[in-house]
């Protein structure tokens, strides 16, 4: 009675109920076994972590299913399945199935009675929203042909108040960077489920006699408390072949310096500035490429501007490499311009649903890459770029919704399935033609982040906010899903270019250190009082950037959340770095009692403060991290009791850290 997860019929309105039946399963545990149908009942198998493959079968409706779960030694449970469209019986003179939806339900205990999941937009992605429980279906979509600034991004339904530490709680993610759907839903009978897969567009689920559909996975988790959940996707992330390693390198961005204004002399001296402070990767962002002077033309022309770099990049690749730094270019190979060189040779290459082009947004339309010769073109183009420069990294842009993405040469039917499958491909086969490079996903800032995409990218870009108020909350609960080694995080300029805030220098630093530590600043108008600064905190991240992305988070509200805490904690437990943040002024005296988490309990930690940089402006120690050397204290004590809070100004960060006391 409620949503279904199977949903599809053929050109005669048949096969519109199916009714499927297990046939066999597979079980996969190190030695594999199948069982039929008639043996399940009585041969039941344990054993950890491993893989089911359950085979369905509607013989009447033509329908076989091929249902797998894995369960991840991490505790993650993931499923895909894949449709076989076997054909109708009979004499029937269209065997096409039209598949509407494939879902994936689990079921949930009724005491889960609170939704958590995220919403936001441009410049305030994963902003969290709760929600009571209620008779109903809960649905979130994603119709942007990526997940786009509003994502649910992961579904988490609890008990009642569930936190960072304490609840239990259920978590639902559908791993696509296209379109995708979940909810959830309880019946009047008392049935709750949640549920998740890719939305399909019309058409795109047609299947003819013998072709299959298999779905993207889809992520569920069970966990005490968020930061459990969270440490669930950290520790699987970091088995990815694709995973980038701890050893992020020191990254400037040149967007915010110097937009399109490309000057040779500038960027060099740039490149020059940003070494002195121990920078490791120059990234040169948008405007390089031929009439890319403003953001209205040029995209798919992916070849140096002769007018701007006579001498193509190489006097500014030779130069950053002299100074000991990687080179990373900007690139958005989805998106074409129709004042371009390659929109004029190939206009059918522009994805549309009608004759008329869709609706520009930011001046662009999307390149179909379900065509071979786009596909194989872009894949040749990027490919001599890498080879010429000897990239190490691409920063790969998505800037607009796929708004009627069809495909032109077939009449224009709907593509953002394949378009999305097409993306993962070409990214796959610039990595294996290039070992080492790696990718960025960006898209706009925060619209494509999903598990799926970091099975293929080393690098997420979250916002394209990055005013420290603002990224503190997105850093935050993208790091629900990603790992602090995926989310770039920069040193913005002294007043954001998206707020127009103003912040101290020791608070956007301190906040760029929570991910993949970089800049995304004028360092030319940086004093050298700052420069010596900045150099500080690059020392900092370099020290500690293998603990940052080895260790487990941890994460509480202080007090009546106007102070935030931030944790790493190593696997052994032996230390702990963490960030206090004050967010706000509360009515509350800030001289309150502050956890310090995650340690073990039954050793003693010395916890000291860490004043990089000279420390906020105005701090109030309290007498505790006075003491030379810090105070040493039970690691129970520190979870239950906590030490009193230094006094901070509103958006101001400390650090803070803990080491094992030897005895």
């Amino acid at each position: 009675m409620g949503r279904p997860g199977l949903v599809g019929h053929r050109a005669d309105g048949t096969a519109w109920s199916p009714r499927l039946s297990c046939t066999g399963l597979e079980i996969d545990a190190g030695s594999a076994r199948l069982l039929t149908a008639e043996h399940q009942a009585s041969q039941a198998v344990s054993a950890g972590s491993g893989r089911l493959v359950y085979h369905l079968q509607d013989a009447e409706a033509g329908l076989d299913l091929a249902l797998t779960m894995e369960l991840l030694p991490q505790g993650l449970l993931r499923m895909r399945a894949t449709l076989l469209n076997t054909g109708a019986r009979g004499d029937a003179a269209d065997q096409t199935y039209f598949l509407d939806e494939l879902s994936f339900a689990l079921p949930l205990p009724l005491s889960a009675s609170e939704i958590l999941d995220f919403s936001g937009r441009w410049g305030l992605e994963r902003t969290p929203q709760r929600r009571q429980v209620e008779v109903g279906c809960h649905l979130r979509e994603s119709r942007h042909g990526r997940p786009g600034f509003d994502s649910a991004m992961m579904m988490y339904c609890g008990e009642p108040s569930f936190d960072f530490a304490h609840g239990s709680l259920w978590g639902l993610h559908v791993g696509h960077s296209g379109n995708s759907r979940s909810w959830l839903e309880r019946t009047s009978t008392g049935r709750q489920v949640i549920a998740g897969g890719e939305l399909l567009l019309p058409g795109e689920g047609r299947l003819a006699a013998r072709q299959t559909y298999t779905s993207p996975w889809v992520y569920a988790q069970y966990a005490e408390g968020l930061d459990a959940a969270a440490r669930q996707l950290h520790r699987w992330e970091r088995t990815l072949p694709s995973h980038p390693g701890a050893d992020r390198p020191v990254s400037l961005n040149v967007w915010e310096a110097v937009y399109f204004n490309h000057d040779l002399e500038t960027l060099l001296n740039l490149a020059a500035r940003a070494a002195q402070i121990g920078v490791e990767r120059f990234v040169l962002d948008d405007g390089w490429f031929k009439g890319r002077r403003n953001d209205r033309a040029g995209l798919g022309d992916w070849t140096v501007d002769p007018q701007v770099w006579p001498q193509g990049l190489h006097p500014l690749v030779d130069r950053v490499r002299s100074l000991g730094m990687q080179f990373g270019l900007w690139v958005e190979p989805e998106m074409i311009s129709v004042d371009s060189d390659l929109a004029r040779s190939h206009p059918d290459w522009i994805m549309r649903a009608r004759s008329e082009l869709p609706t520009e947004w930011r001046h662009q339309q999307v390149l179909n890459l379900t065509i071979p010769q786009a596909w194989d073109h872009l894949r040749d183009r990027l490919d001599t770029l890498i080879d010429e420069y000897a990239i190490d990294y691409l920063k790969w842009d998505h800037n607009r919704d796929l708004i009627e993405s069809g495909d032109a040469t077939s009449g224009g039917s709907a593509a953002v399935h394949e378009q999305t499958l097409a993306c993962y491909r070409l990214m796959d086969a610039l990595r294996s033609r290039h070992p080492g490079l790696e990718i960025e996903s960006c898209a706009s800032g925060g619209g494509r982040i999903d598990l799926e995409m970091l099975c293929h990218v080393q690098r997420v870009w979250p916002s394209d906010c990055i005013d420290p108020h603002e990224r503190q909350s997105i850093v935050r609960w993208t790091s629900q899903l990603a790992a602090l080694e995926y989310l770039g995080s920069h040193i913005a300029s002294p007043r954001s270019h998206t707020t127009g805030r103003v912040s101290d220098l020791s608070f956007r630093a301190g906040t760029a250190l929570w991910g993949h530590f970089g800049f995304e600043w004028d360092l030319l108008s940086a004093t050298d009082e700052d420069m010596s600064r900045l150099a500080e905190w690059v020392s900092f991240f370099k020290q500690h950037r293998q603990q940052l992305f080895t260790g487990d988070i941890v994460r509480r509200d202080v007090a009546d959340g106007s102070i935030w805490l931030h944790g790493v904690v190593s696997q052994d437990r032996s230390q702990g770095l963490y960030q206090l943040v004050t967010r706000h002024r509360s009515p509350l005296s800030p001289r309150g009692m502050m956890p310090i988490p995650g340690l073990d309990r039954d050793r003693s930690y010395r916890l000291r403060t860490v004043l990089v940089g000279g420390g906020p402006a105005g701090l109030v120690l309290p007498p505790w991290a006075s003491e030379p050397g810090g105070i040493v204290v039970p690691g129970a004590v520190l979870e239950d009791v906590g030490v009193h809070s230094p006094l901070l100004n509103p958006d101001q960060v400390l650090m803070l850290k803990a080491d094992v006391e030897q005895q």
